[in-house]
């Protein structure tokens, strides 16, 4: 038997007998919570939708859980640690139900075993572009007072493309290949000791604007990064300047159905694929890292969905073996008639973006500005080491 092969079966028999570990914590923590955590409020945790002037898409979770607060600037590791334990050791609410009302319409959602829900709701007149407010309320459990807003997002109807973006070490430095590196930059950091690939937010405001007049360009962001993590990426996006978008994570778990059938690859395209098929009169530009699949991914996105993508932008992690790969890549694509560029800075981005007719000239000096900002910033580890 060759090795992968059997790295293959002892993945698989591992998780046969996790699953049932994974299941028994479950039930502990619930009989726990149900003893010693009942002042824990009740939450809904809307995540950031998308949908279309007939059909409103939005999912959230159900927890109960004191909720997590915004990263101060002199918060200790400790603090960040504590924070970190929180957002993991979340208590869902399963098979919680959900009203969720748009003006003239409302409709349940019923969560799964891990308080999530996902809802689609058709408003009773177009939505028009731009972003929209959605009122939840829990109604199962009956708990008086616990509602949330959720806000979903209806491109405009002149928008020119879309853009779709990875996260980890494509907007935030994570060191997503060094896996020592991206626990400490997790677990140790908050939304204000992580720092952006250098001059990101200038750029995607530019890609957001376009060059014509009228609605913004929607902005997309899918990742491998786990749901617990969505608070704090809101947080530092916002922190940031960069712009407004649905957020598409994933759940972590040790269910096969999540870790087998739903690696990275198949998560992306998961998600990507539903955002193609809702607007297929919509061209698109993806952006992602050489560090993990992103290419090969974007690559099928090119095959599958023919004269939808503009533009591929591949940020440069390291050198050697891999960035050939992904120029071998580029080949293929560019036969396909796509451009697939490996970039080392958002500045080479920037200038094929402007010399395409993407953006406006004047974003460029704006891209490169930025730039020389971020890699003047001190580096998470500087601040977040700190014990304080």
């Amino acid at each position: 038997m060759a090795g992968r092969e059997r790295a293959s079966v002892f993945k698989r028999a591992f998780l046969r007998a996790a699953v049932p570990v994974e299941r028994g914590v479950d039930a502990v923590k619930t009989r726990l919570g149900n003893r010693f955590d009942r002042d824990d409020p009740l939450q809904i945790l809307p995540y950031r939708g998308y949908g279309t002037p007939e059909s409103l898409h939005l999912q959230g979770r159900v927890l109960q859980d004191e909720p997590v607060g915004a990263a101060g600037e002199n918060d200790s590791l400790w603090k960040n640690v504590a924070n970190t334990w929180k957002r993991f050791e979340s208590d869902e609410v399963p098979f919680a139900r959900v009203r969720v009302r748009v003006p003239g319409r409302e409709s349940d959602a019923t969560a799964d075993d891990e308080g999530y829900f996902h809802v689609k709701i058709e408003p009773p007149a177009p939505a028009a572009g731009g972003w929209h407010p959605v009122e939840l309320e829990l109604v199962h459990p009956a708990e008086p007072g616990v509602r949330a807003t959720g806000q979903v997002m209806v491109p405009s109807a002149d928008a020119e493309y879309g853009v779709i973006s990875d996260i980890d070490d494509t907007v935030v430095e994570t060191g997503v290949t060094k896996r020592l590196a991206m626990a400490r930059t997790v677990f140790l950091g908050n939304a204000r000791t992580r720092l952006p690939f250098k001059g990101v937010a200038a750029f995607y405001q530019a890609l957001v604007e376009g060059v014509q007049e009228g609605g913004p360009n929607p902005i997309f962001f899918v990742s491998g990064s786990p749901w617990n993590l969505y608070d704090l990426l809101i947080e530092f996006m916002e922190l940031q300047g960069i712009p407004r978008g649905p957020l598409l994570l994933k759940d972590f778990g040790l269910d096969p159905r999540k870790l087998l059938k739903t690696g990275t690859r198949e998560h992306k395209l998961g998600c990507i694929r539903p955002i193609l098929d809702l607007y297929p009169n919509l061209p698109f530009i993806l952006i992602g890292d050489s560090g993990e699949k992103d290419p090969e991914i974007y690559r099928e996105v090119v095959r599958e969905y023919p004269g939808r993508i503009r533009a591929i932008y591949i940020r440069q992690i390291g050198e050697g073996r891999r960035s050939e790969e992904v120029l071998e890549l580029a080949k293929e694509i560019r036969d396909e008639g796509v451009a697939m560029l490996l970039v080392k800075d958002t500045e080479a981005a920037a200038v094929h973006a402007r010399e395409s007719g993407w953006i406006r000239p004047e974003k460029v000096p704006e891209v490169q500005e930025e730039k020389i900002k971020d890699e003047t910033a001190p580096s998470p580890t500087e601040v977040a080491l700190k014990p304080g």
